[in-house]
């Protein structure tokens, strides 16, 4: 007992001294999904880092330096539910790790592992992020708009409120000894809100980004798996650059309405001489609307086409020449200030020549190829916030 009045005692000149706030967070969001075709079968599984909001818990926290200027932090950790383990790729605070300063004047400066603009930008105003969840992903998620990656080794700075515009930019370091770029690359975003309008736009270049397990932007988790996984874009691992340029605007046209749509550009780029052409561009569009019966229901629809251009290898110049039309629907219920209900559906047709020269499939959410060109997904879920 003594041991344990000293450890006590210890502690609390830390806390009743710092002049600091930490706060832990968390969403848990599980679902069962059914795949009524992956790899020639159907496939029922439990499922809790697709849904909207992907499961998770952290710690974020700030402390006043004075001046109006504070320190914060924020460590992140996806939560796979049905195993208990750490998701991306069992890397511990995977999501997000960074620490940083921060000014309602001047705007904040933070260091480590963090999102892109494509995320603090155009992402949440795209018709993905106004329906969510695995249904309505854009194929593959090649533009980065469900985050299927985070940038490890970055210095970023975002903006405070310009009568409604922000701005913000991130740089990763490569580290690599004697070639200061490779493994390198920088993401730049803006944005404008005005009343129920907002729009914004990102654009980002990361060289090198299948390098070295954990290094590279594709392979940037600790197993350093690659995201290049399905056929859609798989043959373009030996890619030596990745660019995105997206844009996104959301309108609330009452309380009830609400449309959203987007636009991204994204290229893999120094494919080698082994490819007729250089690089493998895809053109994504998405729009969706919503509408909400009550405060507590609320439903929507959504379409997303992605057109892949062709690069072509000497006997298939139609390698990379793919289309992917997809639809879904999704209904949400609030339960409580924490907690809701929701489901889902999606379908998917793929056509065209893929990124390995084959007949296109689908591939909803990067949850698995289809044996054929299409595909449905349904997602069942319960969330919960802490």
């Amino acid at each position: 007992m003594k041991k344990l009045a000293l450890a006590v005692l210890g502690v609390v000149p830390l806390l009743a001294n710092a002049q600091s706030s930490v706060t832990l967070y968390g969403i848990l969001d599980e679902g069962i999904h059914f795949q009524n075709n992956v790899a020639g079968g159907k496939k029922v599984s439990m499922d809790s880092l697709s849904g909207p909001f992907g499961s998770r818990w952290g710690l974020t926290g700030a402390e006043d330096l004075g001046g109006g200027i504070q320190a914060i932090f924020t460590l992140e950790s996806g939560i796979n539910i049905p195993t208990g383990q750490s998701a991306q790729g069992g890397t511990l605070f995977g999501r997000q790790a960074f620490v940083g300063v921060k000014s309602a004047q001047y705007g904040s400066v933070t260091l480590g592992r963090q999102y892109d603009m494509v995320f603090y930008f155009p992402e949440f105003l795209a018709g993905y992020a106004l329906m969510g969840g695995p249904t309505s992903v854009h194929p593959g998620d090649l533009d980065n708009a469900a985050n299927t990656v985070r940038w490890n080794n970055t210095v970023r700075y975002m903006s405070p409120s310009f009568g409604g515009f922000t701005f913000g930019g991130l740089y990763s370091l490569g580290g690599v000894p004697g070639d200061f770029t490779s493994q390198s690359g920088y993401s730049v975003g803006a944005g404008y809100a005005n009343g129920g309008f907002k729009v914004a736009a990102a654009y980002q270049f990361f060289k090198n980004p299948t390098a070295t397990a954990g290094k590279g932007l594709f392979t940037d988790n600790q197993s350093g798996v690659s995201n290049l996984t399905g056929s859609l874009n798989s043959g373009y691992q030996v890619a030596q650059s990745y660019q995105v340029a997206m844009i996104a605007a959301n309108y609330a046209i009452t309380d009830k309405w609400t449309v959203a749509g987007s636009y991204s550009n994204t290229e893999y780029g120094n494919l080698g001489a082994s490819f007729l052409k250089n690089a493998a561009k895809f053109h994504n569009f998405d729009i969706a609307i919503s509408y909400k019966f009550t405060p507590f229901l609320s439903s929507g629809l959504a379409y997303d086409y992605l057109k892949g251009t062709a690069v072509g290898k000497t006997g298939n110049s139609n390698l990379g020449n793919q289309h992917y039309n997809q639809i879904s629907w999704a209904t949400n219920y609030v339960l409580s200030k924490r907690t809701e209900v929701y489901g889902a559906i999606g379908y998917q047709i793929g056509s065209g020549t893929n990124s390995l020269g084959q007949s296109a499939v689908a591939n909803i959410s990067s949850l698995g190829d289809s044996s054929t060109n299409k595909q449905v997904l349904v997602r069942l879920a319960m969330r919960h916030r802490f």
